[in-house]
């Protein structure tokens, strides 16, 4: 049986695929709340060089926006691993704390999670399977 017939067959497994979607939703927009910032700060910098000072070369910077550099600790730089990074259920495995330094790892980062995944959960219990 494939996968669309076992979840219109399914209600309860229409919403708990949405719900586990929805956490990996959770997850992503907690990179671009972190990241977001920190990019436009930085956009804004080179902005004001280019203006205030046309004729300096531009600086050498890392790459950074939403794929790299690879997630890690603020305070340790410690890289976190793939297994690390599954949406609440690492949060809670480490205690909400980094496995490398033992940082508090804030509370946000999973309700963000939880509520994108109930997000898509209501969502698909509301409207159901279908093209609604």
């Amino acid at each position: 049986m494939a996968l669309p017939e076992l979840i219109a067959g399914s209600p309860a497994a229409f919403i708990v695929l949405l719900g586990v979607f929805g956490l990996l939703v959770g997850s992503f927009l907690n990179v671009v709340i972190h990241r977001l910032p920190i990019m436009m700060d930085r956009e804004w910098r080179r902005d004001c060089v280019a203006l205030l000072q046309p004729d300096a070369p531009p600086a050498a910077e890392d790459t950074y926006n939403l794929a790299v550099p690879r997630s890690c600790c603020p305070r340790c730089g410690g890289l976190i691993r793939a297994i690390d990074n599954i949406p609440v259920l690492s949060w809670l495995a480490l205690r909400g704390r980094c496995r490398h330094c033992g940082a508090p790892i804030a509370v946000r980062y999973p309700l963000i999670e939880l509520t994108a995944g109930a997000m898509g959960a209501f969502v698909a219990w509301h409207f159901g399977f279908g093209p609604a």
